[in-house]
């Protein structure tokens, strides 16, 4: 990822805090089937290595998976807000009309090898753990325990989970560090009155990184 000094992000527990922010990942790897692209909800253990772990599952049918058992790395992209950055935002363009578009957003790479494995019961506390993470907050949040056991050792057969010890982490806060006070100002005022929520959650990042 290319990342000027200005947009770096290396505050490890910032980092982890996106991480366990996305809700949806996009792991990719290189191998005997070419480049390979799966979008996966995954979970995140900080204290387990130097950067953390990261755990998720496979479908069983899904061929991804068998690259990474050949010890191929992988890279996973965790997408944070992000928005377009409109040059009139800019105090300067009255002022010589030198600024273009632009687009500000948050990322975090991660890259490790997959330690693959299908053993039912760890599958079954993995997937109970994701479940029971985006169950958080409903009236009525679902478990695993509430389908019939036959049926999700079913599912589970189905599935080949993994977990990733981060070796290397990267992250990526493109938010007008590189403007003025003045126009990093301007972009946040016009990103905060903007109706896509996105726009609103980025003006806030600023905010925080001020």
């Amino acid at each position: 990822m290319y990342c000027p000094a200005a947009f770096r992000q290396g505050d490890l527990p910032t980092l982890h805090a996106q991480i366990q922010a996305c809700g949806l990942a996009m792991l990719t790897s290189s191998g005997a089937q070419g480049l390979q692209a799966s979008h996966l909800p995954l979970l995140l253990e900080p204290g387990e290595g130097e950067f953390g772990t990261l755990y998720g599952h496979f479908a069983r049918a899904n061929p991804h998976w068998r690259d990474l058992a050949d010890g191929t790395e992988a890279l996973v992209v965790f997408n944070g807000p992000d928005a377009y950055v409109h040059p009139g935002w800019y105090p300067v363009k009255a002022e010589h009309g030198k600024v273009v578009p632009t687009w500000n957003y948050i990322a975090v790479h991660a890259w490790g090898q997959a330690e693959l494995f299908d053993d039912p019961e760890r599958l079954l506390q993995l997937v109970s753990r994701l479940s029971d993470r985006h169950e958080q907050g409903r009236a009525q949040p679902w478990a695993v325990s509430d389908a019939p056991r036959e049926y999700i050792d079913a599912m589970l057969r189905a599935i080949v989970g993994f977990a990733l010890p981060i070796r290397r982490l990267e992250g990526k806060w493109k938010l007008s560090q590189n403007r003025s006070e003045a126009d990093q100002a301007g972009v946040r005022a016009g990103l905060a009155t903007s109706a896509n929520p996105r726009d609103c959650e980025l003006a806030t990042q600023m905010k925080i990184t001020d």
